[in-house]
């Protein structure tokens, strides 16, 4: 393998903030080792001791969080109050699975024949966590807390752009006093993944990112006989029912589109509005967003930030253009801003109908589309008209009808009435069709790498 070096640009700025030497098949080889020991050991723990570890986790968070806030801010470009909000949830949850986790853990009885027979709940060994660069710490720290906490190891391998963040959790896991090698960073490219899927140390796989990347991972695993959890893609659906609290709507739609510069899977990615109240939330929204600022993030005044990546930000213009192209009307924004940085306007397109690119396609970064439809039926049929199923959203006055449809006709892992969709340790979180399978937080999230062995004593 060549021993490349990757390269951090800071996106606000395009100046080089760090370099990382990727790490050799040697170096990976022995963090792979070194885990399997680890989980051996750990495994042996019991649930209070791996509580605390969490609670030591949560603690050494808090005691750095400015330090590892403008770490996230300069590598990715994260408004600076959000990279300090996304450290705080890291410690909730961390927190949430020390205190809940391990009733949820505990030995299962289930009443048969038998003198006495139970479910238990037993480690499998190494989780491989491939994450994506969007929530540098909180994609790791959700995955963390449940594969810690039932006793496996872990490794990560992070976004190459995060390189410094991934490295950042180390050490904080170093100043919890975790085992040492339980949870490791390999600095490596994509392509060496399949390798380190395949090695015997490694039971399982989670991975966050594309729709492409995770069928590849999912191919590799499963050729490999090893288990999966995927959270991939996005085109979220936020439907805007005539009786709908306009203003509402409004306020929560422009914050789930346009949180974390909209480089978000669970983002909404398409406001679907009913006819009738269309034109007055296309109003009220298109001067909520000429109303935002963007710049710089280290700014608290800027509520949107530079993308992450230059190709990133060009790949979302090429959309936007080609979208207008297919006759979509846009109200703002879609351009190149002078100067340094991989800024990007907030933008909202109009009249977006089915054949076109912000259709179907996913749009990564701050751009709003408006669909509308000539009513309620027409709204659902739009909103499931989509190869993904992540997230979703209502917005009525009429909170029990509201309620039968989330429950019975949108097909996504979640569906939010009058609220934005957001992930809660409490809850678990994940998607259908193409956004990918398997659970993550709650209970679920701890049922996922997991023996679920049966015991039978006669």
């Amino acid at each position: 393998m060549e021993n490349q070096t990757f390269l951090s640009l800071n996106p606000a700025t395009g100046k080089l903030i760090g370099t990382y030497q990727q790490h050799t098949d040697q170096q990976i080889n022995k963090a792979l080792l070194s885990a399997d020991k680890a989980f051996q050991q750990w495994s042996q723990s019991t649930l209070q001791e791996r509580a605390a570890l969490l609670l030591a986790i949560a603690k050494a968070i808090r005691a750095n969080v400015e330090v590892y806030a403008q770490l996230a801010t300069a590598e990715m470009g994260k408004p600076i109050a959000q990279s300090r909000a996304e450290l705080e949830k890291c410690a909730k949850t961390m927190e949430f699975y020390a205190l809940e986790g391990p009733k949820m853990l505990a030995n299962e009885i289930i009443k048969t024949e038998a003198k006495k027979s139970f479910v238990s709940y037993q480690p499998l060994g190494v989780v491989l966590a491939i994450m994506p660069w969007n929530f540098p710490y909180w994609q790791v720290f959700r995955a963390m807390a449940p594969i810690l906490l039932s006793g496996n190891a872990m490794i990560l391998k992070h976004a190459a752009n995060v390189s410094g963040c991934a490295l950042a959790i180390e050490k904080i896991l170093k100043q919890a006093a975790a085992p040492k090698a339980l949870f490791q960073s390999v600095i490596t490219d994509s392509e060496n993944v399949a390798a380190i899927i395949a090695a015997p140390q490694v039971s399982a796989v989670t991975f966050t990112g594309s729709t492409a990347a995770g069928r590849k991972v999912a191919a590799i695993a499963a050729q490999n006989l090893k288990k999966q959890v995927l959270e991939l893609g996005g085109s979220d659906a936020y439907i805007v029912l005539e009786d709908a609290d306009i203003d509402l709507a409004v306020n929560t739609c422009f914050e789930a589109r346009f949180i974390n510069s909209g480089q978000s899977c669970v983002a909404a990615k398409r406001f679907v509005v009913v006819k009738k109240v269309r034109k007055i939330f296309e109003e009220k929204m298109l001067a909520k967003i000429k109303a935002a600022s963007f710049g710089d993030p280290t700014d608290t005044s800027n509520v949107i930030g530079p993308m992450a990546r230059f190709d990133l930000r060009n790949e979302l213009h090429n959309q936007v253009l080609k979208t207008i192209e297919q006759g979509a009307q846009l109200l703002c924004g879609a351009y190149i801003p002078e100067g340094a940085g991989a800024y990007y306007p907030p933008t909202l397109l109009s009249k977006v109908k089915k054949a076109m690119a912000a259709y179907s396609e996913e749009l990564f970064g701050p751009v709003a589309v408006i669909i509308e439809a000539k009513d309620e039926k027409e709204a659902i049929k739009i909103a499931n008209d989509t190869e993904f199923g992540l997230g979703s959203a209502i917005f009525s006055k009429n909170r029990k009808h509201a309620e039968t449809i989330a429950q019975q006709l949108i097909q996504a892992g979640n569906c939010f009435i009058n609220a934005a969709v957001h992930s809660d340790p409490r809850l678990p979180f994940g998607g259908i069709k193409n956004s990918g399978y398997g659970r993550e937080l709650s209970v679920f999230a701890l049922r996922e790498f997991v023996n679920i062995k049966t015991i039978v004593v006669q």
